[in-house]
């Protein structure tokens, strides 16, 4: 895409492999990007966007490539002579025509970012999303933080983790929340087809959608499968009060067999669902087959959580992460320990039996919406590309959670 001479770049965003791999990083930038579109498009000026990205291709999917954004694909099959293309270009791009700000979008770019960034005296913020930057970085890494302008973050519990674990300034780092699309995730009837598909006849459903990967037990589906179990748990598990509960799955990884042999080890194999990755186009109807969503997780934000939530759908969620946030402090679902399946039962008990406020799926899907839709991301990060006011940033985003 070309550019007449006299478009200005107000801003250019570096991120990693967006449109050709998926999960919640990928999600959130896409948001980002369709915000930053709307901004845009309510302005009578040229200003266009540069973003450059390692290890997507041009024949990528991408639908924001187009004017305000001009997109740069750097991928080569040498990863060696992609990153030596990436600096090469962005170099290039900074040196010839000096945007306003930088955008990091990977703490794994920020040394890069720096090192480009402060002899040019152009200002920088990185981006941070979860566990990337909860346990102490590298040097190089720590300083490319302490150097930037600004830092942005999910939630308040990933700003306090990064803050305690790499001595950053927490007055440096700012909130931009994740959100959930109110027009695509809408409360609707279960779908007969996929309750046929998956036998969930006359069945109390329970659901999560996670990466199966041996490196994320912490999304907590064993733990799940050990609060369905009586064998697993003194307390006689969720299926000695329901006995027609199942345990929907949605996912794909290399956990999967020992998942399932977890499963069968526990008597519940017959109660567990494994279906396997779903388009992300297919999950809203996915979500409306569940009576509840169960993730005791450790997220940085948890974005399920608001897709959940927007179907109607009651969440269950860790109690020392960053879903605080998309739960509104237990506000709005229930938080317990994510690896205590005791907890876990007695929680999925309480929200099968629907006495709750907290299962009134239009009362969640508002007040879920209120803070997360696409309109209050884009109000965010209008805050924080052009602030108007001398209020302290986060004390405006703190008070505006809950």
């Amino acid at each position: 895409m070309r550019y007449s001479s006299h478009t200005t770049v107000n801003h250019v965003f570096i991120f990693i492999q967006i449109f050709e791999a998926e999960g919640g990083i990928q999600s959130y930038v896409k948001n980002i990007l369709q915000a930053y579109l709307s901004l845009e498009s309510q302005t009578d000026n040229q200003t266009a966007a540069e973003v450059f990205l390692l290890r997507d291709s041009p024949n990528c999917e991408n639908p924001f490539d187009a004017p305000p954004f001009k997109f740069h694909y750097l991928k080569t099959e040498n990863p060696h002579l992609e990153r030596l293309r990436f600096s090469a270009a962005l170099l290039r791009c900074l040196w010839q025509k000096r945007p306003n700000h930088i955008f990091c979008g990977h703490i794994n770019l920020a040394p890069l970012t720096r090192l480009i960034c402060q002899p040019l005296g152009i200002p920088y913020t990185v981006l941070t999303y979860g566990k990337e930057v909860w346990e102490r970085l590298p040097n190089l890494q720590q300083q490319a933080l302490a150097s930037a302008a600004e830092i942005w973050t999910i939630s308040r519990y990933s700003r306090d983790r990064a803050c305690a674990a790499n001595n950053l300034d927490p007055n440096k780092i700012k909130i931009l929340s994740c959100m959930v699309d109110g027009n695509t995730f809408t409360p609707g009837a279960k779908s007969p087809a996929l309750i046929e598909k998956y036998g969930l006849e006359g069945a109390k459903v329970l659901m999560t959608v996670a990466r199966l990967w041996s490196g994320d037990i912490y999304k907590g589906v064993d733990v799940t499968i050990r609060a369905i179990s009586a064998m697993a748990s003194p307390a006689g598990g969720i299926a000695k009060v329901f006995p027609e509960v199942k345990y929907l799955v949605i996912g794909r990884g290399d956990d999967q067999p020992r998942l399932a042999k977890l499963a069968q080890d526990l008597g519940v194999a017959d109660r567990v669902v494994f279906a396997g990755f779903v388009p992300t186009e297919e999950l809203a109807e996915h979500y409306r087959v569940a009576d509840a969503y169960i993730m005791p997780s450790q997220e940085g934000f948890g974005i399920v959580y608001l897709e959940a939530m927007a179907c109607g759908k009651p969440v269950l969620s860790g109690d020392a992460d960053g879903s605080s946030d998309p739960l509104q402090d237990g506000r709005l679902g229930w938080q317990v320990p994510h690896r205590n399946p005791d907890a876990v039962a007695a929680a999925c008990i309480e929200i099968l039996k629907g006495e709750d406020r907290r299962c009134n799926g239009e009362w969640l899907r508002e007040q879920s919406l209120a803070l997360f839709s696409k309109d209050a991301m884009k109000e965010q990060l209008k805050q924080l590309l052009y602030p108007t006011t001398v209020t302290s940033q986060m004390a405006l985003q703190e008070s505006s959670l809950f």
